[in-house]
């Protein structure tokens, strides 16, 4: 497939494989002559291949990637990696280029990219979070502790790619697997000791994670979301669950507040460290919030062998110091000592963590509290609805929408949720897509109606004009939830990008306002 996509960062400076030891390592078919030939890249986007490459043309639903052959040869593909229909359509279209044939090359591409980049000899710690809400978080305050430490941190995310302080956005939440594999041998490159993953359901059925074997991985919850990839919840669990065994990890950390958690943390085949926010619940490590303001929450993590830590999280709710009690045993498994961690949270006054649109505060000191959150599924509406309520004197506004062409199950829930935890409700247009937004906006409506009658709710399409409507509600003391487009620069309608902050849009109704920024 043609496109460079924006999500890669790799190696500098690679060190070249001879194709032919790829060819023995795999036992592959291949056409041509490998003399001489060496590999220092994988990749799936022909647009993105740069001179060495080893192009992988994988079948699409409207389009072979093998059709792009001659593109990823003119920009130094040095040979093809496709399936036995690709092989022939690799040497129509780029003839000469060696071509390596595999059954199912998605599935071998992981594998592949190991290879290629040698992830085997890495030396940083890998730690994978995966979990319906929070795994960005939990990512990102890993990354914010890891440099704490005095380490050079890496991460994978919804929002970006980063190591240290060079960083690319992000298309998928979970890279494909050639670009997750030159995102770690960039990290080598780079000294990264600690790299954090967000690993979705989705990445785990389609291979995106394939050839990695984390050192610690992380589960948040399991809730209503993604019923439009999996039939049900069970299936949606058992995409999961796949990431807690021997072939995917060596040890875990699960919250076992649910009993979804409680399911995993018995089935998994791996070393287990429970985690609970629950008085009731038995776990080898207990979180409990001490204080909490609308901008940071204060709690006790208390462990083995009455081990203990205090601290804050520069964010709003119970359920961020959740994630980030999840991100400290995540470290403690990943052989830092709970003290050291102590030690240097202590000395920086608590947790410094920057999570790019999760209940992000965009509003300044006067006027209504303003925050820009990517929450987008019942649970994220819940629980930040939840958590802000004590804090709002006056009164909640909740501005979302809901996505086209996802999980349309979800959306009556996630209207009645809005109604019964908010004052007034602006419903607005979030990536419709190919479907009708007057449809999902209508569905939404549905379902506040339905769960609170007499709910003051506006309707308004453009996502400007309906902040701007939500900001004309609101005065000091209220506050303003706007759910659903956190860090995203996009809108998406009819398959075309938009682009759009809603953060940055944000603090211009604002300014406009007279409110400070």
């Amino acid at each position: 497939m043609t496109g460079s996509p924006p999500s890669a960062l790799r190696p500098l400076h690679p060190i070249p494989r001879p194709l032919r030891d790829l060819i023995d390592e795999f036992g592959f078919d291949v056409h041509g002559d490998l003399a001489g030939i060496d590999v220092s890249g994988v990749v799936i986007a022909s647009g993105a291949v740069r001179p060495g490459d080893l192009y992988v043309g994988l079948p699409g639903l409207r389009v072979h990637g093998a059709d792009f052959a001659a593109e990823a040869r003119e920009r130094g593909a040095v040979a093809i990696l496709t399936d036995a229909d690709g092989a022939a359509k690799a040497a129509a279209a780029a003839p000469g280029l060696p071509v390596v044939v595999a059954d199912a090359p998605r599935a071998r591409l992981g594998d592949v990219a190991a290879w290629v980049h040698r992830t085997a000899e890495g030396d940083a710690t890998l730690y994978a979070v995966t979990g319906t809400n929070g795994k960005t978080s939990v990512v990102y305050l890993l990354f914010g502790m890891l440099r704490q430490l005095g380490l050079v941190a890496g991460l994978t995310s919804t929002a970006e790619r980063r190591i240290d302080d060079e960083a690319v956005t992000s298309s998928l939440t979970t890279p494909e697997a050639s670009d997750l594999h030159a995102l770690l041998a960039r990290g080598r490159e780079l000294g990264a000791t600690g790299f954090g993953v967000e690993v979705s359901a989705q990445a785990l059925s389609r291979h995106r994670v394939d050839g990695i074997v984390f050192d610690v991985a992380g589960f948040t919850n399991l809730t209503h979301d993604h019923l439009d990839d999996y039939a049900s919840m069970e299936e949606y669990f058992e995409a999961k669950r796949v990431l807690f065994q021997p072939d995917r990890a060596r040890r875990a950390v699960v919250t076992v507040d649910s009993e979804w958690g409680r399911r995993l943390a018995a089935e998994a085949g791996v070393p287990v460290a429970t985690l609970t926010t629950l008085a009731d619940v038995d776990a080898d490590w207990r979180m409990s919030v001490l204080d909490a303001t609308a901008t940071e929450t204060h709690f006790r993590l208390e462990g083995p062998g009455d081990e203990a830590l205090e601290t804050t999280v520069p964010l709003v709710g119970w359920f961020m110091a959740a994630n980030a009690a999840l991100a400290i045993v995540m470290l403690v498994e990943g052989g830092i000592p709970l003290a050291r961690i102590g030690e240097a949270l202590g000395r920086d006054g608590g947790i410094r963590a920057y999570i790019p649109g999760r209940a992000e505060r965009v509003s300044g000191e006067r006027g209504p509290l303003v925050l820009i959150d990517y929450g987008h599924s019942p649970d994220a509406f819940l629980q930040t609805l939840g958590a802000l309520r004590p804090f709002v004197p006056g009164r909640l506004i909740m501005m979302f929408g809901a996505d086209g062409d996802r999980d349309t199950s979800k959306r009556a829930e996630m209207g009645a949720i809005a109604a019964r935890g908010s004052d007034v409700v602006v419903i607005t247009d979030f990536h419709p897509r190919t479907e009708d937004p007057a449809a999902i906006r209508a569905a939404l409506i549905e379902g506040a109606r339905a769960a609170v009658p007499d709910r003051e709710i506006h309707e308004e399409a453009d996502p400007r004009a309906a902040f701007r409507l939500a900001l004309s509600l609101a005065g000091e003391g209220d506050a303003i939830l706007y759910a659903g487009p956190g860090h995203e620069d996009y809108h998406e309608v009819n398959g075309v990008k938009i682009p759009y902050s809603a953060r940055d849009d944000a603090r211009l109704a604002l300014r406009e306002a007279g409110w400070p920024a």
